[in-house]
């Protein structure tokens, strides 16, 4: 079973994991200088970026379905606050991270509720990233610092235009 909904939420997600690996190639690009402890920390997570980018791109194949029009958006985008953040240093790159993934995960979340009986397919690749996307979401989290100053600047914004970009690809 198939859904024109699982189609779409795949196309987006696609997009979304290839701003994600233009977030953390940019970031590790500047980190080496600003933050050369995070480095293989971001490589890890762009591995991951990867590995979830490759499995939308995939389904998206499989399904003869083009990906998002949103997708250079998506990569632009990232590699911008990527380069931004990473040039701020350790404290932008930790909201950075939970900010996105915080959205990121409640979209998972009800992207597995909506597609569990609708498509199957779907829902299995939504899951598969789950888990990495968490432990993204909690180190971003816990190695935000008390008391800096970029989280409580970055977060409400980079959550704001997560959520901007996610609603505009699923309408184009």
């Amino acid at each position: 079973m198939r859904s024109h909904l699982g189609d779409r939420i795949l196309k987006v997600d696609h997009a979304g994991e290839h701003g994600a690996v233009n977030i953390y190639r940019a970031q590790i690009l500047v980190a080496r200088w600003t933050a050369p402890k995070l480095v293989p920390l971001l490589r890890h997570f762009l591995a991951h970026e990867l590995g979830h980018r490759a499995l939308f791109h995939d389904r998206l194949k499989a399904r003869g379905i083009r990906r998002c029009h949103s997708y250079a958006l998506c990569g632009v985008g990232g590699w911008t606050l990527g380069l931004l953040t990473g040039l701020l240093g350790p404290s932008a790159i930790a909201a950075t991270t939970y900010a996105v993934e915080s959205v990121v995960l409640q979209h998972l979340i009800e992207q597995r509720r909506q597609l569990e009986i609708t498509d199957p397919d779907a829902f299995d690749a939504v899951s598969r990233i789950v888990e990495e996307e968490q432990e993204h979401h909690d180190h971003g989290r816990d190695a935000m610092e008390a008391g800096a100053f970029w989280p409580p600047v970055l977060t409400p914004v980079v959550r704001a235009s997560t959520e901007a970009v996610i609603w505009l690809g699923m309408r184009l």
